[in-house]
């Protein structure tokens, strides 16, 4: 019901939350909610969509939607995105116009073109080898629609080998217990996981160990960082840690919200409740779960948007109605 409520641009917020509600229900699974958005926005006046897209404190996950569902075919919203120092490097390459491919190079009339050189002999290459980072399966290839593919496939249990075709390299340090790491292994661990690719890095984040976690769920990559958030080794105490983190994507978030398991567990809901960055839609139905003493800290916290703050102070009020003893010729 909130969802279909943020689609039609009736939830009561301000306008500059409920564009980046809009904007993020636009790239919603869900077609009907997907469309109903779309089309909020296109009737939304231009000048305030425009303006919290230009605001480089617009979150990172409205403005990568932004650029991928919004721009095409406005020129206008096109270089109001650009111009914002805050739009992600992925949604920047995408708007950017792409160099024209130079002509084909022509040889003079009259002349042989030269005969192509034959390819190099293939190098003899051992099991050891094969596994390697470097040997991974056409990693290079790897573009954000094949990783979530990859990453879709393993949640629902099939093996990253099968999926890839071939063998993915994991440094020990990875899979380590993390009481057995060192602080070698530590400062290893963050070299070899910057030199990884996507396919080596969504299976670390699947199966490596908290330390290696920690380092993934910041990625660039929101494929990585949902890779993270979907390992079935992140445990209540981890989850808890990136629901209240500033700089984590709003996938995670969102991820965290949908996890049964996680919303199970209180301290989890409370503190995607009280982060800043938690989507609305996620964290509105959350609120009535909170107990008298998060209700009031959440009431008077001026770091989260008005409107959880606002029905938390409501929800106080209901509970305090609904507690009060009857008069007698009030029952």
């Amino acid at each position: 019901m909130i969802r279909h409520r943020g689609a039609e641009g009736s939830l009561p917020v301000p306008a500059a939350e409920a564009i980046e509600i809009l904007t993020l229900l636009a790239a919603d699974p869900q077609p009907d909610l997907r469309e109903k958005a779309l089309e909020t926005l296109r009737k939304w006046d231009r000048a305030e969509v425009r303006k919290v897209l230009a605001s480089s404190g617009t979150p990172p996950g409205v403005l990568q939607s932004g650029a991928e569902h919004l721009a095409a075919g406005d020129e206008e919203l096109t270089k109001t995105l650009l111009s914002n120092p805050a739009l992600p490097a992925e949604a920047r390459h995408l708007l950017q116009p792409q160099p024209a491919s130079p002509p084909p190079a022509t040889e003079p009339p009259g002349e042989d073109p030269p005969k192509p050189l034959p390819p190099p002999p293939l190098a003899e290459t051992d099991t050891e080898s094969s596994t390697q980072p470097h040997r991974a399966p056409a990693a290079h290839l790897v573009n954000e629609q094949s990783a979530l593919e990859i990453l879709t496939r393993v949640v629902a249990g099939e093996k990253i080998e099968d999926v890839t075709g071939g063998p993915v390299y994991t440094p020990p340090e990875v899979i380590k217990r993390d009481d057995e790491l060192t602080d070698d292994d530590r400062l290893t661990l963050i070299q070899k996981v910057n030199r990884m690719n996507v396919v080596q890095k969504i299976k670390a984040a699947l199966t490596g160990n908290l330390e290696t976690r920690a380092l993934l769920v910041r990625d660039s990559n929101k494929v990585i960082s949902r890779a993270v958030a979907q390992s079935p080794k992140v445990s209540d105490t981890e989850a808890e840690t990136y629901a209240a983190a500033k700089n984590v994507s709003e996938d995670v978030l969102r991820l965290l919200a949908g996890n049964r398991r996680f919303m199970k567990a209180y301290p989890v809901m409370k503190a995607l409740v009280n982060n800043p960055r938690a989507p609305i839609d996620v964290t509105i139905p959350l609120v009535r779960r909170m107990n008298g003493r998060d209700l009031k800290e959440l009431s008077q916290n001026h770091n989260i948007p008005d409107v959880i703050r606002n029905l938390a102070q409501k929800v106080i009020r209901e509970k305090e109605e609904g507690s009060r003893a009857k008069l007698p010729w009030q029952k």
